[in-house]
C-alpha cells in the first residue's frame, strides 16, 4: 500500500516538482495550494505524512498544523520554508511539527527525511496483531488475515478495504471515501466491485462486523 503524503505548497512549480520526484519514488500525493483547503482535506482524508509550507494563502502552515493537532491529529508533519530564523525554527516546533527543511533544497534531502519519520513511525507501532473476533487475526506488518492460523486469500483491493476499515472503526465512511483509498487515481471506481469485496470481507469476519447504510456508504464495527 502507498504511504501517503498532503502536499501543502502554494508555489505551483514547487508543487509539482514535489509531487512528481515522489509518484516516481512510489508515494501517493494530494497536492493543496492553501491553509484552508488543506485543513478541509486533513478533515476528509488520512494521511501518513504532512508536507506543509508556512507561507501560503489563508491560513498559514503554523496555525494550521497547530489546530490539527488541538483536534487529536498525531500524523508526523515536515515544515518546509524559506524562514530561516530561530524564532521561526521554534514557533514550528512549538505548532507541533516533527521536522524542518529549509528552501532551497534537495528533493533527495525531503525523500530522506520523509522515510526517517516513516522507520520511525512503525518502530512505534509495537503491537502489530490485530484481533478481529472469530479468531480471525490481521498482522499490519505481513498483511496477513489468518483465520484459525490459516492464511486466508484475500486480492489486493480487499486488503486495501480492510486496512481502511482498521485505520476508521465505527465511523461512517461514505463511497467517495472508500473509493478514493482503494482504487488508484488512473482506475475506475465500481460499486460492483466494492460490493464484491465486502461480501468476500463478512464470509471473513462475519456478517455483523461490516454494516452497510443504504446510500451512504459503511461502517465497520470495532465489536
Amino acid at each position: 500500500m502507498k504511504t501517503r503524503l498532503l502536499l501543502l505548497e502554494d508555489d505551483l512549480t514547487l508543487s509539482e516538482t514535489v509531487v512528481d520526484y515522489f509518484e516516481e519514488q512510489g508515494f501517493e500525493v494530494r497536492a493543496v495550494y492553501d491553509g484552508d483547503e488543506a485543513n478541509d482535506v486533513i478533515y476528509e482524508e488520512k494521511f501518513d505524512i504532512f508536507l506543509l509550507d508556512v507561507n501560503v494563502p489563508s491560513l498559514n502552515g503554523f496555525e494550521l498544523l497547530k489546530s490539527v493537532r488541538e483536534q487529536g491529529n498525531t500524523t508526523p508533519a515536515i515544515f518546509i520554508t524559506s524562514l530561516n530564523s530561530m524564532n521561526s525554527l521554534e514557533e514550528g516546533f512549538e505548532s507541533g511539527c516533527d521536522d524542518y527543511i529549509r528552501k532551497p533544497f534537495e528533493l533527495k534531502e525531503l525523500l530522506l527525511r520523509v522515510q526517517t519519520i516513516i522507520k520511525r513511525e512503525f518502530s512505534n507501532k509495537k503491537e502489530t496483531i490485530i484481533n478481529l473476533g472469530e479468531s480471525v487475526t490481521f498482522d499490519t506488518n505481513t498483511n496477513e488475515v489468518k483465520k484459525d492460523g490459516e492464511v486466508v486469500a484475500l486480492n489486493f483491493k480487499e486488503l486495501k478495504l480492510l486496512k481502511f476499515f482498521l485505520q476508521n472503526q465505527d465511523e461512517l465512511l461514505v463511497h467517495e471515501r472508500i473509493f478514493d483509498f482503494v482504487w488508484d487515481y488512473d482506475e475506475e471506481p465500481s460499486d460492483n466491485s466494492l460490493r464484491t469485496y465486502i461480501k468476500n470481507l463478512r464470509k471473513v469476519l462475519g456478517k455483523d462486523r461490516i454494516v452497510s447504510l443504504k446510500k451512504l456508504g459503511y461502517r465497520f464495527n470495532s465489536k
